[in-house]
């Protein structure tokens, strides 16, 4: 549904998202072997917005991950909207400062505004909260005027929109074949109360939910126009309400069967799911292929430390094995500088790595956001910094340069090209197989075709004959072809190319320890055992 606001005024709307910084997760590197890719996903929240709006004010959507807002775009509108989390604050503000040069007036919601308004002054209407009573009246206010207010103005949400009441995000805003996957949104918050994370606080501990059919008039939406095949589920915890997951998915997988399986599906939830096999069952048959969990450490001590006790319902390796045998390949999230560390979490960590063969690991220094349980406690110890020239805003208990020196060799360790694929090749027997091969009906057409005749020759070109790490990856290529596993190939190689070719510049000191790190980049001396060469 759009506003219930009642609108005098024609306004028209730019949308403008703002870029990330690289990171492990983002795999940036892989995009010039993928024809047209140029960002991670779309802007989801502002998809949202965008819908919601006045039908009949004109919206426009720029992602700058993309292409920047141009100056063309700017005299277009009369009222900038921006949205984004905290490690987008910089480019928040630089998009409102183009806005006011351009004498916008300017209005920013998202994760970021929502946590911490005060680190916004300079904008003109904040939007505090979700989709709700807030949003109508800042409609109504835009309706009113767009001329900048006096003074600052905040909107703050009491009564948020039920997520069965939000509108189709405007996917036909942008060009989604642009992107390397979709985004889709079942539910909103999750019932656990990790220390570091801000869910709760900003989204609660109540699971809200879409219902099926909003599911799939939503992948209906997004098959209107050229799309990758790849969509991820950006709920907090997919399982964050286990009966209305299990309820969901076999629509989900009803979908799948009447259009030939056109997609795949990944998602992010906490490993206690390994215990729900039923859920697994209808994942494995909706063709999920991924599944992103917070790890954090395979130390147990820790994990209830940072009240994530969810993580040891059943022992580590096991519950791993489990979904493995479904189909999912795990990513893991994982935390270094955790006041728990030791002189033997190195080890543990590099067992942990080695014996659960995950390739794909997120290996992040520990950042406190605002208005967690971890900044409350670190802000009364005096253990917050804001020195720019740090890679985490927290005071660690064992030496700074200590725990830098344990992240660059973890990351050398695990990305290290021999053992990344590896990883990979074990990931072909114990993962792969025990997928269902989907009938190629959905996924045979020109266009795709197309793509992977060019996607297939830039993997040769620039991995296969350019890499210095081209033998192991021929290793684990034959490896999966050998097993029929042709789009497994594919992936192992874009995944791979960007996971250690973002390592590298990490060790020269070119991109950050943390997807949240704000450190100011400079360079600094190589480390002492980097990534082996592999030619």
């Amino acid at each position: 549904m759009r506003t219930s606001v009642t609108v005098t005024h024609r306004r028209r709307v730019l949308c403008v998202f703002p870029a990330y910084a690289p990171s492990f997760g983002t795999f940036s590197h892989a995009y010039k072997l993928m024809p047209g890719v140029r960002a991670f996903m779309p802007p989801q929240g502002l998809l949202l917005i965008a819908a919601y709006m006045p039908a009949q004010w004109p919206v426009r959507v720029i992602d700058e991950n993309i292409r920047p807002a141009s100056a063309a775009d700017l005299a277009w509108a009369d009222v900038v909207l921006v949205s984004g989390m905290h490690i987008q604050a910089p480019q928040i503000r630089d998009i409102a400062r183009r806005a006011h040069a351009a004498g916008k007036v300017v209005a920013v919601g998202g994760p970021s505004v929502s946590a911490s308004p005060e680190m916004y002054p300079e904008i003109d209407y904040l939007h505090i909260g979700e989709l709700g009573d807030a949003t109508d009246a800042l409609i109504a206010r835009l309706d009113e005027s767009v001329a900048p207010p006096a003074a600052q103005m905040r909107f703050e949400t009491a009564a948020r929109l039920a997520l069965t009441d939000f509108p189709i995000p405007a996917y036909d805003l942008v060009p989604l074949r642009r992107y390397l996957m979709l985004t889709l949104q079942f539910s909103s918050g999750c019932p656990y109360r990790c220390e570091f994370c801000d869910i709760p606080g900003l989204y609660g501990r109540q699971p809200r939910l879409k219902t099926p059919q909003q599911i799939t008039a939503e992948l209906d939406a997004m098959r209107a126009q050229r799309h990758p095949p790849a969509v991820y589920f950006v709920d907090d915890n997919f399982i964050g309400n286990r009966k209305a997951t299990r309820e969901m998915l076999p629509h989900l997988v009803a979908w799948q069967k009447q259009h030939g399986y056109p997609l795949q599906f990944s998602c992010e939830a906490t490993l206690n799911i390994a215990k729900q096999t039923e859920i697994l069952a209808l994942m494995r048959e909706a063709s999920f292929k991924g599944i992103f969990v917070g790890i954090e450490t395979p130390e147990a001590d820790a994990l209830k430390a940072m009240r994530k006790e969810h993580n040891v319902a059943l022992p580590m390796m096991q519950a791993i094995e489990t979904l493995n045998r479904y189909g999912l390949e795990v990513t893991a999230g994982i935390i270094l500088g955790l006041d728990t560390d030791s002189p033997d979490t190195e080890a543990r960590l590099a067992d942990f790595i080695d014996v659960s063969y995950i390739p794909i690991l997120t290996i992040n220094l520990l950042q406190a956001l605002p208005k967690t349980p971890l900044w409350e406690r670190l802000a009364r110890a005096d253990r917050i910094t804001d020195d720019p020239s740090l890679e985490s805003n927290v005071r660690f208990l064992r030496p700074y340069d200590e725990v830098i020196g344990l992240w660059r060799r973890a990351i050398a360790r695990a990305y290290d090209p021999e053992r990344l694929f590896a990883r990979f090749i074990n990931q072909v027997e114990m993962t792969y197989v025990h997928r269902i091969t989907p009938p190629a009906r959905g996924r045979l057409t020109w266009s795709n075709v197309k793509f992977g005749a060019i996607f297939a020759f830039r993997i040769v070109y620039y991995i296969g004959i350019k890499s210095n790490y081209r033998r192991p990856f021929w290793r684990a290529a034959r490896h999966a072809l050998a097993r029929g596993q042709v789009d497994m190939a594919f992936a192992m190689a874009f995944v791979g190319h960007h996971l250690i070719e973002f390592t590298r510049e990490a060790l020269r000191g070119e991109q950050n320890a943390s997807f949240y790190s704000a450190r100011q980049q400079q360079s600094v001396p190589a480390l002492e055992a980097p990534l082996r060469k592999s030619a």
